[in-house]
């Protein structure tokens, strides 16, 4: 049995990760430091269903805590790590930006230093489709991304500078994988297709950046997931984009939340914020060739499903606070 170490382990990606390894019978020890950026009654709820199976063990702390991660390998032996954990939020990096870069890049570094310690041959780094703003679309991997424009996109930058050293000067196998939009039953109440359906249910208005044309190359967790259990393979160091490959415009999907809800959205105006993006569009050409990883949700299914876990489980969504 095989013995993963997944960080962020109680987020959206990191929760749906573990559990579809802890299903194919790997064991997996999962920490996550529960912050509050979002509220902590997802991450329970998430982490709630892991710990119901016997292949699974639950450290909270924090990856910043170098002394901690170390006890941690020398209580286990690893077979990979699929670092998971950060702090996300492109906005909010504008207020806090230290702890961005303690986390996303200083955390990241302590893994990547444990893993040369003790001699963990794969490595697994979630980054970020942020990182290609203002590139022509499609994004593939080859683009130049030196130009990030929040901390929140800096920060993974570092991130992923860090990785390709160690691969280079220790060995380690590095799979970078930069996600494109994800959403999915209990996702992440800062992003929009959470926030939207929410609203929709409640009779809010939807909070619009911009004139809501934007387009994002929204990708369903579990193709999210599948992904990146298939990066465990050993592929040297490579930078693969998963995303669903078919952007829509925003409003595309409030028509279908409007449809699977049977409510009427109603909308509220803001100004297109400068972090903003107004695209993203992931060529998944590499992901095909070295993961044979294609999604296989369509935008109209996974809202659907969205919608419906959403609404089993509202007595205690709503109180989500968003």
């Amino acid at each position: 049995m095989k013995k993963i170490l997944v960080t962020g382990v109680a987020g959206f990606v990191g929760s749906k990760v573990t559990e579809m390894l802890l299903k194919n019978e790997y064991q997996v020890i999962g920490v996550d430091n529960l912050n509050d950026y979002y509220d902590v009654k997802l991450k329970l709820w998430r982490l709630n269903n892991l710990k119901k199976f016997s292949n699974f063990k639950f450290y909270k702390n924090d990856i910043e805590e170098y002394n901690f991660l170390k006890g941690i390998f020398q209580l286990h032996h690893f077979d990979a790590i699929i670092n998971l954990a950060a702090r996300a939020g492109v906005r909010y990096s504008l207020e806090n930006p230290f702890i961005y870069l303690y986390t996303n890049a200083g955390g990241n570094l302590n893994l990547l230093e444990l893993c040369k310690e003790f001699k963990v041959s794969k490595f697994i780094l979630a980054s970020t489709s942020s990182l290609y703003a203002g590139q022509k679309m499609p994004f593939n991997e080859d683009l130049s991304v030196n130009i990030p424009i929040s901390p929140y996109a800096a920060s993974k930058k570092s991130a992923e500078a860090m990785a390709y050293t160690y691969y280079y000067l220790y060995g380690i196998d590095v799979t970078i994988l930069r996600y494109f939009t994800v959403y999915g039953p209990a996702g992440r109440p800062d992003m929009s297709i959470f926030r939207f359906i929410k609203w929709t249910a409640e009779g809010s208005p939807l909070e619009i950046f911009g004139d809501g044309s934007q387009m994002r190359d929204f990708t369903y967790i579990d193709d999210i997931a599948k992904g990146t259990i298939k990066a465990l393979k050993p592929l040297g160091y490579e930078i693969i984009n998963l995303g669903n490959n078919h952007p829509h415009r925003l409003f595309e999907a409030v028509k279908l939340i409007e449809k699977y809800t049977k409510r009427k959205a109603r909308f509220k105006y803001k100004e297109f914020h400068k972090t903003d993006v107004k695209a993203t569009w992931a060529d998944i050409n590499k992901a095909k060739e070295l993961l044979n990883w294609s999604p296989e949700v369509s935008l109209e299914e996974g809202i659907k499903w969205t919608v419906e876990w959403t609404r089993d489980n509202w007595e205690w969504v709503q109180k989500i606070k968003i």
